[in-house]
């Protein structure tokens, strides 16, 4: 047996060393490839030959389609394309391509601008100026590892990030020893985190969360294979503890783990969290059998400065809370922060020797620009700042709200929201000119502290105007009392 197989090894490499035998004496390794680069596929079909395209062409007959992407969503339209093309020859001494470049450039800029302002539908703060931060745009930042501990790499903002975690750390009344936390790449990302936390605390947990959660709580649930439990909501979109009460008795044997809104995504609803721990605890669950995240992607960061709020704070029996940097906050790229406590974080750490640092995260390379403009925002306005504008911001919800009523139009604004919900627009192109967000018979506006009475009172004569011609051949607007409850609708028969 020995013998065969030492022949059978002397075989193996004497083939190995032939097929590693591809180094030519011509072979030289500064010579590039002159060939152009292949053509991309249009509808499903490029450069290829006639038997290639017939097959191709059966397969696109088989899935029911003439070639052509599936809409997702049929309301929606596709994205154009601009496309990337190779330098001439002679570019570096003409500048042709540069030029173009530039032109294409200011053409997209004025297409920001005109867009920004129609923007109304989704929870961005378009008002900011971080001129003073275009010197760094030259340098690769990146945070890579714990925010806590140095890496071998120099290039970082890991100084700005943890000023930035300490602050809302006080905001959230936790000791800088007793927490751990990032900055995230979204709002997401935090409730990827804050859920992986509790799911690695309580293998064997189930994950409660409202209907009206946001799509990344349920995304969790199967990106970690987790038994998941959707909870009913009142009309106002908080969570009903009644509901959530018969699902936990139900599932007494297992930990829980609880996804808390600081405002619902489509109608800026904020469970009560004071009300979901009693619940849990009249339920038997002690302290250490649930891990609660608050989801305060919005809300989080308006709700401190509202009086009469109930506070999200770490003195409270909560494992984590997220938020978003680009939301009310107003970065210009996506970003969050997530906060969860240093006793948890031991669940999901892992040294790595490459990083000479902890890994914790759930992305490996992280944004190191994304602290810096939190940390020059935090710093310009503070905590006055900050509440300021949640005041405004609430004042110009009440008066989109009064507006609309007056108008006829069925409109609804929880308490603790900016989030005005009314009607959906029967025109989509009107939808797609104000980027609003719709679901089902609803719409909604969600007021930051870009968005002025100018502009609101722009969007009102708008909205009035073209509704006068959807409903102008007699037909009635819809009935949305189970959206909003009957108080706030005025349907003909609510009216």
């Amino acid at each position: 047996m020995v013998g065969a197989f030492e022949s059978d090894q002397s075989l193996t490499m004497a083939n190995l060393i032939e097929k590693l035998d591809i180094l030519s004496d011509d072979f030289d390794p500064t010579a590039v490839v002159t060939e152009p680069l292949p053509s991309p596929v249009t509808n499903g079909i490029g450069e290829v030959n006639d038997e290639e395209k017939n097959l191709m062409m059966k397969k696109t007959e088989l899935n029911g389609g003439g070639g052509e992407r599936e809409m997702v969503l049929g309301r929606n339209i596709h994205t154009t394309s601009l496309a990337v093309t190779e330098p001439e020859v002679n570019d570096e001494f003409t500048g042709d391509k540069e030029a173009y470049m530039a032109s294409v450039l200011a053409r997209y800029r004025k297409t920001l601008v005109e867009r920004t302002k129609f923007h109304l539908g989704y929870p961005y703060n378009l008002d900011f100026d971080y001129g003073a931060l275009g010197q760094l745009q030259h340098f690769s930042i990146n945070n890579l590892g714990d925010p806590f501990i140095e890496s071998n790499y120099g290039v970082h903002s890991r100084p700005f990030e943890v000023g930035v975690l300490d602050w809302f750390a006080r905001l959230w009344e936790i000791e800088r020893d007793d927490y751990w936390g990032y900055i995230t790449n979204c709002g997401t990302e935090g409730n990827l985190h804050g859920i992986l936390v509790g799911r690695e605390m309580y293998p064997d947990g189930i994950l409660y969360a409202s209907r009206e959660s946001h799509y990344s709580v349920f995304k969790a649930a199967r990106m970690y294979r987790m038994e998941c439990e959707k909870v009913d909501t009142l009309i106002s979109g908080e969570i009903d503890c009644d509901d959530f009460r018969k699902k936990l008795l139900a599932n007494k044997d297992k930990p829980a783990i609880l996804n808390v809104n600081i405002g619902t995504t489509v109608k800026g609803a904020v469970d009560d969290l004071d009300l979901v721990i009693k619940t849990l605890e009249e339920c038997g669950f002690s302290h250490d059998r649930f891990y609660i995240h608050c989801d305060g992607a919005l809300f989080g960061l308006m709700m401190p400065f509202v009086k009469r709020a109930p506070k999200v704070t770490f003195n409270k029996p909560i494992g984590s809370v997220s938020v978003s940097g680009h939301k009310f906050v107003g970065c210009p790229m996506p970003c969050g922060v997530q906060i969860t406590r240093m006793e948890h974080i031991k669940v999901l750490s892992n040294n790595v020797e490459y990083l000479a640092s902890r890994d914790a995260t759930i992305m490996g390379s992280r944004n190191g620009h994304a602290p810096l403009f939190l940390w020059y925002t935090l710093n310009r306005k503070g905590y006055k700042g900050f509440q300021k504008e949640v005041q405004k911001c609430l004042r110009n919800a009440h008066y989109l709200k009064d507006r609309l009523r007056e108008a006829g139009i069925s409109a609804m604004l929880n308490e603790l929201s900016s989030t005005v919900v009314f009607e959906r627009p029967k025109d989509e192109e009107f939808v797609r000119r104000w980027q609003l967000a719709c679901q089902g018979d609803i719409a909604h506006v969600v007021v930051m502290p870009s968005v002025t009475i100018e502009k609101l009172d722009n969007f009102l004569k708008d909205l009035v105007k073209h509704r006068s011609v959807w409903y102008e051949d007699g037909s009635q607007p819809p009935c949305l009392a189970s959206e909003v409850g009957s108080n706030n609708c005025i349907c003909p028969a609510h009216k």
